[in-house]
């Protein structure tokens, strides 16, 4: 567990052993997974002496007592002074952001020996434990499912599910090729951010609109020329060695892949999740740039797993889409991607137009007797078209939620609650937030923070299935309700985002009367309402603590 929590022994003699926990910001120990043991010898512990933690309801372990910040533990000794015997401990521990560790055990060496901790066995040369490699690696499994992530699944599969030129070993080079490109984006990342901390924001820094802007063009072009509107050649003498060497291999090209692997990690993926800022927060506060670059690395390999199945198996699984399909997704990622920076009725209307024109593509105006999947595919079209007509109503309406797109005509208003919802005050700047700050505290209520951006799939998520929910507006009544808004990704907003130690959005703050905020209860990437809500709970002003 790296830095996040470390024991160092204060005294030892033969009554007794202290020893203090120093616990990261954000973190927590588990006080009923506490152990400590003396190697055999002539002292033994006879009794542990705990403060007392504070009460949390554990989604792991139910009701427990935890400790945050530090932890002072006093061993009662007999048997006389432990001199160059080894003391065991036991311990394990959590992220307020979800990332929790496996057990963990470290020794310490008590005076009359060689001072100083052992490693653990099975850990790597800067301190990490195989074990928590392999919840890093896991995590970032289940990362794969999250909005962060699944944009990379059309990507990669249109770069060899469908081709005929591709047979199973060549695509699981180009897919592994991906994978490994995009987990050693991760590692150079993991390492920089354990060097520099939060303070470097890479993912939030590549939001802007000339970056977005440029990537959205090369979908674009892919994706025309596949539909052969054009060739899309580069100059001869850049092309004809390329192609000879193309011609030793066997469609699709490695370096390609590795460098759309590397890309799609730094473009595609903008937002924040939970595992992934649990991930970050511990990262950050370790100062250890190599077991940053193992842990982000063995989690983009969790990561990649499902990538490497989709591509190996997916002309198995799936049914051939030929190159047009493969165009739609291009097409797709594209709008995907421009979203971000392109009011929300446009974007809505750009979705409606590969809505057309998928239907279009299906054959929704052929005629003429059809085989079984002929009527399916023109089921689908007849379904893409009406799905066109809907979501182009909606933007005429001024509506922009792709999943919602009638929304400005079922709720009387423009079905954008980013800039329609008073029940949010926006602010933009760290000046307007200390402002709505400052009259919070003048007022004696305590404040809620939503970091929102409109390039942030999970902040849309949340607003749709939390922040519109008639419960959790009720429980955030007595709030200060903040939205900052970090689209526009200026640098005012990337130095509030450092000085507090945040990676991007989503995230949530809840600060007492004071002003100050409860770090325990700092919620950092996408959430269920049930979690929400338990949060919000807890931020009462009795339960504040800093």
């Amino acid at each position: 567990m790296g830095e996040a929590f470390r024991p160092g022994l204060i005294s030892a003699d033969e009554r007794q052993i202290r020893l203090q926990f120093d616990i990261a910001p954000e973190y927590y120990l588990y006080r009923h997974r506490l152990d400590f043991r003396l190697s055999d010898g002539a002292s033994q512990v006879s009794a542990v002496v705990l403060p007392d933690g504070i009460a949390k309801t554990d989604e792991f372990f139910g009701d427990v007592e935890v400790y945050y910040n530090s932890l002072e533990v006093v061993l009662e000794l007999q048997g006389g002074a432990p001199d160059g015997q080894q003391l065991s401990i036991d311990f394990q521990g959590c992220a307020d952001a979800g990332l929790c560790y496996p057990p963990e055990t470290v020794q310490l060496q008590m005076p009359g020996a060689a001072a100083g901790a052992q490693e653990t066995p099975g850990s790597t040369p800067s301190g990490i434990s195989a074990w928590a490699l392999a919840l890093f690696f896991f995590a970032g499994l289940g990362l794969t499912f999250t909005p962060c992530v699944l944009p990379m699944l059309p990507i990669l599969s249109s770069m060899v599910v469908g081709r005929k030129d591709i047979d199973r070993p060549r695509a699981l080079a180009l897919a592994g090729s991906y994978v490994l490109a995009m987990a050693l984006t991760f590692a150079l990342v993991g390492a920089l951010i354990g060097m520099f901390g939060a303070a470097l924001n890479i993912q939030a820094r590549l939001q802007s609109p000339a970056v977005l802007i440029t990537f959205a063009t090369f979908f674009v072009l892919f994706a025309v020329a596949m539909f052969g509107a054009f060739d899309l050649r580069l100059p001869a003498f850049v092309r004809e060695p390329l192609e000879r060497l193309g011609s030793r291999t066997r469609g699709g090209s490695i370096p390609g892949a590795a460098l759309m692997g590397v890309l799609s990690t730094l473009v595609v993926s903008p937002c924040i999740s939970a595992p992934l800022a649990g991930a970050l927060v511990y990262i950050s506060s370790t100062g250890d740039a190599l077991g940053g670059a193992l842990q982000l690395f063995a989690l983009a390999l969790g990561m990649g797993l499902p990538l490497l199945l989709i591509a190996l198996f997916g002309n198995a699984l799936l049914p051939r889409s030929g190159p047009w399909l493969n165009s739609v997704k291009q097409l797709g990622v594209a709008i995907w991607l421009l979203e971000r920076v392109l009011p929300g009725p446009v974007s809505l209307a750009l979705w409606a137009a590969l809505a057309a024109g998928l239907a279009v593509q299906l054959g929704i105006f052929e005629r003429g007797v059809r085989s079984a999947a002929g009527r399916i595919a023109h089921i689908v079209a007849l379904l893409a078209a009406i799905y066109a007509a809907a979501a182009l109503t909606g933007a005429l309406a001024g509506g922009s939620d792709p999943l919602r797109p009638l929304a400005p005509l079922t709720t009387g208003g423009s079905g954008n609650a980013q800039t329609e919802d008073s029940f949010f005050t926006i602010v933009s700047s760290q000046a307007e937030l200390q402002r709505e700050l400052d009259d919070a505290r003048q007022s004696g209520r305590p404040a809620f923070i939503e970091l929102y951006a409109d390039w942030c799939i999970s902040c849309k998520i949340m607003e749709r299935t939390i922040f519109a929910d008639a419960e959790v507006r009720q429980q955030l009544t007595p709030f200060a309700r903040i939205k900052f808004d970090l689209t526009q990704n200026t640098a005012d907003q990337r130095e509030w985002l450092s000085s507090e130690k945040l990676f991007g959005p989503p995230a949530f703050l809840f600060l007492d009367t004071e002003g100050h905020e409860t770090l325990a209860l700092r919620v950092m990437g996408e959430t269920d309402k049930a979690t929400f809500l338990e949060h919000v709970s807890r931020a009462t002003p009795d339960n504040f603590r800093r």
